[in-house]
């Protein structure tokens, strides 16, 4: 009877493992998305330092637990007291690791607010001064998504124009539609854009779009982070009970 419960056991933990090996692994294709998609997404990571580290976590985390799994796995198949001891402090530092992750997330979420990035934008973007870093960002991602300020053109008005610039027009460049949501793609209506004839601008706001856009990205980020995190604490229940009953 013992044999056959520590049988059953070897293989739940080996199926828990394999879960895990497989959350890992989509940890690891999401975070290498994220760091070479050329689409514009990971110059919006690049804008945050928080997050672009928080893309190399997600990595590492993706990496470290496809690791864990195969080792998991074997652990459990061939009863390896060793393996089994190191897969489970490991799992639990990546669990305590990943649930504080999700405190701090938790914490200051208020730094991803509509008013947070409206603040900043009135405050570092220099319009259509390419050679700054977050100006430069912030013309990619309206260009990508075919959006205009953080709630819509209105917010450049209180942006002062460039030294050398005294002509330069209230609404970017960037804001103006184009056939093809790329830097290389063809204005519309580039002077009656900069003119102010909304038509030929993206009225839109940022943030709005963005939000829309990523809503189903980040709830199903957020049920897989959950199951992730269940996974794991079962993994560890499985790996010491495994541990306990192999002579």
């Amino acid at each position: 009877m013992e044999g056959d419960c520590l049988s059953c056991m070897k293989y739940l933990m080996f199926l828990f493992n394999f879960f895990i090996f497989l959350g890992g692994a989509c940890l690891l294709g999401v975070g290498i998305w994220v760091i070479v998609d050329p689409t514009g997404f990971r110059e919006i990571v690049a804008a945050n330092p928080l997050l672009f580290t928080g893309a190399y976590i997600m990595l590492a985390m993706g990496a470290m637990l496809f690791l864990l799994g195969f080792l998991g796995c074997c652990g459990a198949i061939r009863e390896n007291k060793c393996l089994l001891l190191f897969f489970f402090m490991f799992i639990l530092l990546i669990f305590l690791a990943e649930l504080s992750a999700a405190i701090l997330a938790f914490i200051f979420r208020e730094n991803l607010t509509r008013e947070f990035f409206t603040k900043e934008l009135k405050k570092h973007y220099l319009r259509n001064n390419d050679t700054d870093v977050f100006s430069s960002t912030w013309n990619s991602v309206m260009i990508t998504f075919a959006c205009c300020g953080v709630n819509g053109p209105e917010d450049f008005e209180a942006i002062p124009h460039l030294p050398y610039s005294s002509l330069e027009k209230v609404t970017p460049e960037a804001c103006c539609q184009r056939e093809l949501q790329s830097r290389e793609g063809i204005f519309v209506n580039k002077e009656a854009c900069l003119m102010g004839v909304e038509r030929f601008q993206n009225r839109q706001g940022c943030y709005t779009v963005i939000l829309n856009s990523f809503e189903t990205y980040v709830y199903l980020a957020g049920a897989l982070a959950i199951g992730v995190l269940a996974i794991e604490l079962f993994a560890m229940i499985f790996a010491m009970c495994l541990f306990r009953g192999i002579q």
